[in-house]
């Protein structure tokens, strides 16, 4: 009897023994799992995109070539007189038929006039020609039959090139190229003051020796 009480009492102890080691061991992993994790400092792998690849420059056609366009007011010019705009021009490397016959009209008609009123000569040839009720071209209403007296023939004259003719070829030169205001807009007829014609036309103006009609 005292070998089984002995026996029980080891038996007791061990366990005892073993359950105070599973304790400790389960309080060690209950520490360990209740325990803040570090978390490791790591570089994340980034992806850097690939560029987009730039388009190349549009290759222009063989021979073909780039139109600038060009400043609006780089050809404008302003003039504070007639005169300085007269001056202001240059002779034409070639004379086309149209400033010629306009220059041709001036001389012969207004050779003598003011620069005012061979400028008004000139504008009333060219408002002859968008006007509906004369050729439409320069030289056409120049050469009209029954219109100019220095017209032969349906020929113009050739002018002598002296400095009368260079002012006349000025000042058609302004006139085409609207440099400056005509002292009688929309007249299409005049006549010298000395002459007195029984037109029924709206009278515009008088400019040096000529009167200017609608």
């Amino acid at each position: 009897m005292k070998f089984i009480h002995r026996a029980a009492c080891f038996a007791a102890v061990t366990f005892c023994a073993g359950a105070l080691a599973n304790a400790a061991t389960l309080d060690v992993t209950l520490g360990a799992q209740d325990a803040p994790v570090q978390t490791v400092n790591t570089l994340e792998h980034q992806v850097v995109p690939t560029p987009a690849p730039q388009a190349a420059p549009t290759a222009l056609p063989k021979g073909e070539i780039v139109q600038q366009i060009p400043n609006a007011d780089a050809d404008e010019e302003d003039f504070n007189s007639l005169s300085e705009a007269v001056a202001a021009q240059d002779a034409p490397a070639s004379l086309g038929s149209e400033l010629n016959c306009l220059a041709v009209g001036i001389y012969y008609e207004a050779k003598s006039e003011p620069l005012a009123g061979q400028l008004a000569v000139a504008d009333v040839i060219l408002n002859r020609t968008e006007s509906g009720r004369f050729p439409r071209s320069v030289c056409g209403v120049v050469t009209q039959r029954g219109q100019f007296s220095f017209v032969r023939g349906g020929k113009l004259p050739t002018p002598p090139a002296n400095g009368q003719w260079k002012k006349a070829l000025a000042v058609a030169q302004v006139a085409m190229n609207e440099q400056w205001d005509s002292p009688v807009p929309e007249a299409l007829y005049f006549h010298a003051r000395y002459v007195k014609p029984s037109w029924k036309r709206a009278r515009v103006g008088t400019v040096g020796n000529h009167v200017f009609y609608r």
